[in-house]
């Protein structure tokens, strides 16, 4: 969720929202320092035996026992940040409006989709002569309304970028100030974006493998498009970050309580997307409601007058439980993370699909017991750092990356070994 789209909080005593400014203007424990990528196979993790997950954690699914050994401080327990851990909606709002945000310069590329749509791809500008052409690729998928310049994204780059990684930003229509070329948005149904642009730095960079992060309705979009693609899916690893998974029920909880706080904040970044380009859909026929798209109170009301009709659904609940993650676990043949916050009040724990994550050995999930939505403010870079999730992240993908690296290295020794026993044999005399 970008930070201006909150539009106001909870009750929050006097003495806390000091202590809540003081932190928001502490120094940053945060220091970058950009290194090229290591050629080096091995991977620095506790052994599987030794790397006993902290009982604060909740770590399962049938990849687990493989993935384990990557992660070098999950036998650390999950301690959320006094005072901001409280309450999971202190958590999410402190996130979203006191993170610091690293200054990253980005150079950005349109690209015109099939349809004459577009959506933009901010890279690391200089990347293109700084790194080798095979140096890992990670797209970063924001959550809905979200783009490359939200704190968590930001956070996550540079991380990725200081171990020597590419990492491009995938900026959806409108986000980000993606321009909107054809009357029709992006939806957690439509995959036809994600599709292009997975091709499109895959033939970029041919030597390079690709993996990707989403945060949210990014996430939901992420793993549907690994459940379609199953078998022939071009990327390496992925990792899912706050995935509301179900949508129905998320929707149900999205009306709930404090919640509506949230929804109505989504609905005015929505409403400010659709306003800037609201020409594109003069005299729009059939079912659109145009005016409910543009006065629309909640995200419910916007996908009521406009998402679900553009994308062809009779309703927004058929588009609601037709555009579920969740079913698409069981296809999933990359290997994939999932993270969730058993409190996050968007993407509620009650929607994660445990007993399909559990029955594929392509996944892992990890439940921590706090963190709200987009917040995870523990860790040692607490409290205006970077999420505590993000080391995890780049150790789980580190991990898949150094085990194809390995298996790409004993390939092409296997094959020099082969060519050396053919040349040998054409001169054996018989």
């Amino acid at each position: 969720m970008a930070r201006a789209t909150i539009g106001s909080a909870t009750y929050i005593s006097s003495s806390s929202f000091n202590h809540l400014k003081n932190l928001s203007n502490s120094p940053l424990p945060v220091h970058v320092t950009f290194l090229r990528r290591s050629k080096s196979t091995g991977v620095t993790a506790m052994s599987a035996a030794g790397n006993v997950p902290h009982p604060s954690l909740e770590i399962t699914g049938g990849g687990r026992d493989m993935f384990i050994s990557a992660f070098k401080s999950l036998n650390n327990p999950y301690s959320a940040y006094p005072i901001v851990g409280w309450n999971r909606h202190i958590e999410t709002i402190f996130a979203s409006f006191f993170r610091s945000s690293p200054d990253v310069r980005l150079r950005r590329e349109c690209l015109r989709t099939k349809d004459d749509g577009s959506v933009a791809l901010d890279w690391v500008s200089g990347d293109d002569r700084r790194l080798p052409p095979d140096s890992p690729l990670l797209i970063l998928l924001p959550g809905l309304t979200g783009g490359s310049d939200d704190s968590y994204v930001r956070h996550m780059l540079v991380r990725a970028r200081s171990r020597g990684w590419r990492v491009v930003v995938f900026n959806s229509r409108g986000c980000g100030d993606s321009p909107v070329t054809t009357p029709q948005f992006y939806s957690a149904s439509f995959l036809g974006d994600i599709y292009e642009v997975v091709a499109h730095v895959s033939n970029r960079y041919p030597a390079a493998n690709l993996y990707a992060i989403g945060w949210s309705l990014g996430a939901n979009i992420l793993v549907r498009y690994l459940g379609q693609e199953s078998h022939s899916c071009l990327l390496s690893g992925a990792v899912s970050l706050c995935n509301p998974f179900n949508l129905v029920i998320a929707d149900e909880d999205f009306h709930k309580g404090f919640n509506n706080v949230y929804d109505k904040a989504l609905a005015n970044s929505l409403r400010k997307i659709f306003k800037k380009h609201a020409l594109l859909f003069e005299d729009m026929e059939g079912e659109f409601n145009i005016s409910l798209a543009a006065n629309a109170k909640t995200v419910r009301e916007f996908d009521d007058g406009l998402t679900r009709v553009s994308f062809g659904f009779k309703s927004v609940d058929d588009y609601y439980s037709n555009s579920s993650s969740s079913d698409s676990i069981t296809n999933v043949c990359t290997p994939l993370l999932c993270i969730q916050a058993a409190n996050d009040p968007i993407a509620p724990s009650r929607g994660i699909p445990h007993k399909d994550i559990e029955e594929n050995s392509n996944c892992m999930l990890i439940v921590t017991p706090k963190g709200g939505h987009l917040g995870w403010v523990a860790g040692p870079e607490s409290p205006r750092g970077s999420p505590w999730t993000d080391p995890h992240v780049m150790d789980f993908l580190e991990h898949i990356e150094h085990g194809k690296s390995a298996s790409a290295l004993c390939a092409s020794d296997q094959e020099i070994m082969n060519s050396s026993i053919a040349d040998r044999f054409q001169h054996l005399e018989v």
